[in-house]
């Protein structure tokens, strides 16, 4: 729905159906942020039409920018992090683990498995944003403009959900090669030996022999992930600062996708740890069980082993994840996510 003066105002980022015209009424005229519409500023429409094609695209392809380049660039923590959740006895800390790593494989060994790790979290974070925007709309045409209000925190969780649930399916075969060639050495020197190694012991359905306990690890966690992050920047702009979000400028904006992302990312960790204990643990021989993995690392030892080291890399990921998104964003005239955020009014109908 567009609003009566179109040139000086624009629809938030939520589309017309999460609200009814009497709530868009009330939010004009009482300052009540019980609902997802605010007045926005008077500024040119962006370069993409919400919810269009090109707006799910668009939200791809920030995905695999956020996801692909992050998991990258953290892969040095993510050897050290696997080595210490599958050999235990042998890497008993995280600086105790960089050096052995430095001393039996020298600097190449902290970058182990970055072709799998690149290819496979740049396929998930395409399928993993891009599906969220399409599901978050989904869900609210389902529910209708009065509970998608009410309850838009069950449709951030169902969004995230469902979108997660197939973007593992993209990100499990290059997990189960990356696992072996960080945690393994002399088992593939990368992707490109290690994935037809891998076929060729235990046939292609090897490749998926961990997605259940993924989808264990990474579900909880996107879910935390987008639904924490949406109700975190939506309190940062209600409680700490006090300009509208659409007033405040593109850095500001951008500053609290990163610290909310953070945030966020820490709640992720803590969910989502025992699960990452147990893939990493399936990944590394044929034949293990969740049991040997419980046997290995304690009970205790499943919900700690490495828990530090994965909510410093969890939470720098995920800050910086949300940030090089809402960039992109940014960079094709969108909005950024969360909070309030105004979006360009469709064009009127000739």
């Amino acid at each position: 729905m567009a609003l009566s003066d179109t040139s000086n105002r624009r629809d938030s980022l939520i589309p017309s159906f999460l609200y009814s015209a009497s709530s868009l009424q009330n939010k004009m005229t009482s300052s009540s942020s019980s609902d997802f519409m605010v007045p926005a500023p008077s500024e040119p429409a962006g370069k993409i039409q919400m919810y269009s094609p090109a707006y799910y695209a668009a939200g791809a392809i920030g995905g695999i920018l956020s996801c692909g380049l992050t998991h990258t660039a953290v892969t040095p923590l993510d050897v050290i992090k696997c080595n210490m959740q599958i050999d235990p006895a042998k890497y008993k800390s995280t600086s105790s683990g960089f050096g052995i790593v430095f001393k039996e494989q020298g600097v190449r060994g902290f970058f182990r498995g970055w072709a799998p790790t690149l290819l496979g979290y740049s396929a998930q974070g395409a399928f993993k944003y891009g599906l969220y925007e399409y599901f978050k709309k989904y869900y609210s045409d389902i529910a209708g403009p009065e509970y998608a209000t009410k309850y838009k925190t069950l449709i951030y969780v169902a969004g995230s959900a469902s979108s997660e649930f197939i973007a593992d399916v993209a990100l499990c075969p290059f997990e189960a090669v990356k696992v072996r060639v960080q945690t393994q050495p002399g088992y593939a020197r990368g992707l490109s030996d290690g994935l037809p190694k891998l076929v060729k012991s235990e046939g292609a359905l090897g490749l998926y022999r961990g997605i259940v306990p993924l989808w264990g690890r990474q579900v909880p966690y996107t879910i935390m992930k987008f639904a924490s992050y949406e109700t975190i920047v939506e309190m940062i702009y209600k409680h700490a600062i006090p300009t509208p979000k659409e007033e405040c400028s593109k850095t500001l904006q951008l500053g609290v996708s990163f610290g909310g992302g953070y945030l966020a990312g820490i709640l992720c960790a803590l969910v989502s740890h025992p699960a990452d204990n147990l893939v990493s643990f399936l990944n590394t021989s044929k034949g293990a069980t969740a049991g040997d993995a419980v046997k290995n690392l304690g009970l205790w030892g499943l919900f700690t082993r490495g828990l530090p080291l994965r909510i410093l890399m969890i939470g720098t990921l995920t800050g910086s994840q949300w940030l090089i998104y809402d960039s992109f964003k940014v960079f094709v005239g969108l909005p950024t996510t969360g909070g309030v955020a105004p979006a360009p009014v469709p064009a009127p109908a000739t």
